[in-house]
């Protein structure tokens, strides 16, 4: 089994990537720095039961994900985990620069991702889109957050109909502690993810490898098609 991990370097991607290849999947990680894929293929190497090998390439370059694709050959599985920074904020803050670059981060970055792999992708197998539970928030300042990702759950349903038998699932993780949140600051990311914690039913964070194991399964079942997986730890449940 082949897996093609795009954005495989870091966080939930590198967690996928991790899980599949100690089940002894054939894994390739992409992403956008050679620093963080060499210590992502040195990391997978030391755990893997699979052959493990990556390439850096930019998911928002159509061109050259065909290029990558066309010079891999057959793949079995593709997941696609890439994000972006931008769109976060109140409706009085938004310009169009942001918004558009949200959408070109994520949205265009997924769709396009899975079209460049359409010729090799092995018709047994699956595409996995990697969302966020941001898409069904009701939430200050998440609306971008919350359109981009709903769009790519949106788009789920109708493409496991038009590229069957290919399978297309999402998994939209909920609050899970990964680099993502760096940017934020130690002390309030700190702060956030404690206050986070407390609120859900399960009374913690989530971890990349949380959101991994449901990856796994959606690229495992060969009976699971069309929908979207919630890995958010009862984030839903709250009032």
């Amino acid at each position: 089994m082949r897996v093609v991990i795009v954005g495989g370097t870091s966080g939930i991607g590198l967690a996928a990537a991790a899980r599949l290849a100690a089940g002894g999947a054939e894994v390739v990680v992409t992403g956008r720095s050679e620093e963080r894929l060499r210590s992502a293929l040195k990391q997978l190497g030391d755990q893997a039961r699979g052959p493990v090998s990556g390439q850096v390439v930019d998911a928002r370059d159509t061109g050259a994900m065909r290029a990558f694709f066309e010079g891999l050959g057959t793949v079995d599985h593709l997941v696609v985990t890439v994000t972006g920074r931008g769109g976060a904020g109140p409706l009085s803050s938004l310009t169009a620069e942001g918004l558009t670059e949200a959408w070109r981060n994520k949205l265009v970055a997924h769709l396009l991702t899975a079209q460049a792999a359409l010729g090799v992708l092995n018709p047994e197998g699956s595409i996995t889109f990697v969302t966020a539970a941001s898409a069904g928030a009701a939430l200050p300042g998440v609306a971008t957050l919350a359109a981009v990702n709903g769009a790519i759950e949106a788009a789920v349903p109708g493409l496991a109909v038009e590229l069957a038998p290919i399978r297309v699932n999402a998994v939209s993780p909920g609050v899970i502690d990964t680099d993502w949140w760096s940017e934020i600051g130690d002390e309030a990311r700190a702060a956030f993810m404690e206050g986070a914690a407390e609120s859900l039913p399960v009374r913690r964070v989530g971890r990349p490898e949380d959101v991994a194991a449901t990856i796994e399964y959606v690229v495992r079942n060969a009976y699971t098609t069309g929908i979207v997986l919630t890995v958010d730890g009862g984030g839903r449940l709250k009032a």
